[in-house]
């Protein structure tokens, strides 16, 4: 465990783990998968929405993760890249749209499209982590102070729910791997709100019994 900390608190290592899965749709072409090579661009584009949302889930661990285990170095160690991760769900979801571009034909066909809820509620979810990766420069943090910040950058889990919606109804039926991206956030999230709630009445003041 404490190699495992080491490495993850070695940027280029995450940033390295971050970028594998982004290079990876070139193995299966240069493999000549069939199953992917009889719609090469549709397979780019669920990748990219995937590992998108896979980023924004694990970014969103981290506090949970700090909160449960606040003596665990490795969840420490995560939260030191709370922003790479953040801003690499970002470039996966730009990647995405951008495809999504391409494969359907242009901004137009986007503009025809836009009242397909699952369209809107990803590009909902896109323009929000979008604002949130603008804002996670040191100047905007400066600027827009601390409290203001930390409501705006809540919006990653309305973006995260948005997201998890955009990846269902794009396949018209709830896939397992909706669940296996989400599912293991909202059972951190679950976990973190029981154990603050548990301290919250722990600090409260018992009050002393009255004399008749």
């Amino acid at each position: 465990m404490p190699f495992l900390e080491k490495l993850l608190r070695v940027k280029w290592f995450v940033l390295a783990v971050i970028a594998l899965p982004g290079l990876w749709p070139a193995w299966p072409l240069w493999q000549q998968n069939p199953s992917v090579l009889a719609d090469p661009l549709k397979f780019i584009l669920h990748h990219f929405g995937f590992w998108a949302c896979v980023w924004l889930a694990v970014v969103l661990t981290f506090t949970p993760l700090r909160v449960l285990f606040p003596k665990s170095g490795l969840a420490l160690a995560l939260n030191r890249h709370r922003r790479l991760v953040g801003v690499s769900a970002f470039v996966y979801a730009a990647l995405h749209f951008a495809t999504h571009l391409v494969y359907e034909g242009g901004f137009a066909i986007l503009a025809s499209d836009i009242k397909k809820p699952f369209l809107l509620t990803g590009l909902i979810a896109f323009t929000i982590l979008l604002v949130l990766a603008i804002t996670s420069l040191h100047a905007a943090v400066r600027w827009l102070g601390g409290k203001r910040w930390k409501n705006l950058h809540r919006l990653a889990y309305v973006a995260a729910a948005l997201a998890a919606y955009h990846q269902a109804a794009a396949r018209k039926i709830f896939p397992v791997q909706v669940l296996l991206i989400f599912g293991p956030l909202v059972a951190l999230e679950l976990m973190r709100v029981v154990r603050l709630a548990g301290r919250q009445s722990a600090s409260r003041p018992v009050a002393a019994p009255t004399r008749e």
